[in-house]
């Protein structure tokens, strides 16, 4: 009995299986296949390329102390908006040691000199008065003790000048650092009690302040081999500010490198345009920056969908809908791209609709 039981219950599973089976099989022979379709349509298309940079000033001034020494008091700090001649900072010097025995060594030497010259001026202006001795030898005396007298002054203002920074007699102050341009200062790197170096013939100096004229700036970015040729002189950019989210600015295309400079395996072409500012966003400096530049740019054009495209021995195929699911393989010729969307010169009209890929 249990034999018989066991042999329906394989037999119903046998069946119920061939059962499902069938009816998948026969549901997949009678399901179609549905394709998607894009229709070609009418619109604008630009092929563009991108810079990547930053919003420079175009012109930035480093100003540079004219001794060395502590900074003693600054006038200025970033952000600051100032005039040419203002005053940033004041030095104080610490003199050097050699420099200042040598300054009051010819300080004592003309000193002697001159002293001694004043006497021999007054035994010669007695015998002026004599007439024991002619003008001309008198007025060989005279400027002799002037020429002392004036080594004196000089003498004085230069030890003034390397213990001071400054010359009582003549006015002269090369402790105080004043700005040389007008503009807005970017930086000021040193602080109250730093030693600055001057700046001379051997070393740059240590800057006190930079100051750039914020009202001027320029997008200064590179742009790869592959796409400078088609650039030129004079051509619209527009600049992306990644500080400032979607806000664009209008940029000129004024400088193009005339030598490349490989970068990670790759030639790159520095580009510098002009910025034309907005008075609603400020445009700080360092800001890095995109830029589209409009390489050619067709407007009101047939296009098609790029991803659509199919590509056989050098040859562009889409699959032209000729009626419900029915489908034939065109050659058609294409213009510009922009990734997306692509011009189609030849081989299909307005309102066509192609088989989505």
């Amino acid at each position: 009995m249990k034999k018989v039981f066991k042999l329906i219950l394989i037999l119903l599973i046998v069946g119920s299986l061939g059962f499902l089976g069938f009816y998948v099989f026969d549901k997949s022979e009678n399901t179609a296949e549905v394709f998607e379709t894009d229709s070609t349509f009418l619109t604008d298309i630009q092929r563009k390329t991108v810079a990547t940079g930053a919003i420079n000033p175009r012109k930035e001034v480093e100003i540079k102390s004219q001794v060395s020494g502590v900074v003693q008091k600054l006038f200025v700090e970033a952000g600051d908006k100032i005039e040419a001649g203002q005053l940033i900072a004041k030095i104080q010097i610490i003199p050097d040691v050699v420099a200042l025995n040598n300054a009051q060594a010819r300080l004592k030497e003309a000193t002697i000199n001159y002293k001694n010259s004043e006497q021999e001026m007054e035994r010669q202006k007695k015998l002026f008065i004599e007439k024991v001795i002619s003008q001309q030898s008198y007025n060989q005396f005279l400027l002799t003790y002037d020429l002392n007298k004036q080594q004196v002054e000089a003498a004085e203002n230069n030890l003034d000048l390397i213990k001071e920074g400054a010359s009582k007699k003549s006015g002269a102050v090369s402790n105080l650092v004043r700005s040389t341009v007008a503009g807005m200062v970017l930086d000021v790197p040193v602080k109250e009690g730093n030693f600055v170096i001057e700046s001379n013939t051997f070393n740059d100096g240590t800057t006190i302040a930079s100051v750039a004229d914020m009202k001027e700036l320029v997008f200064e970015g590179k742009v790869d081999e592959a796409e400078v040729g088609k650039l030129r002189e004079g051509m619209d950019l527009a600049l992306v500010v990644g500080a400032l989210d979607t806000i664009k600015f209008a940029a000129k295309l004024e400088y193009i490198s005339p030598k490349g400079v490989e970068e990670e395996g790759a030639i790159q072409f520095e580009v510098r345009a002009s910025v034309e500012l907005r008075s609603d966003h400020f445009l700080r400096a360092g800001y890095s920056a995109n830029a589209d530049i409009v390489l050619e740019e067709r407007k009101d054009i047939l296009a098609v969908q790029e991803k659509n495209l199919i590509f056989e021995d050098d040859k562009i195929y889409v699959e032209l809908q000729k009626s419900d699911q029915e489908f034939e393989k065109v050659e058609i010729k294409t213009g510009i791209s922009d990734g997306i969307n692509i011009e189609v010169l030849k081989g299909l009209s307005e309102g066509s609709w192609v088989k989505t890929l």
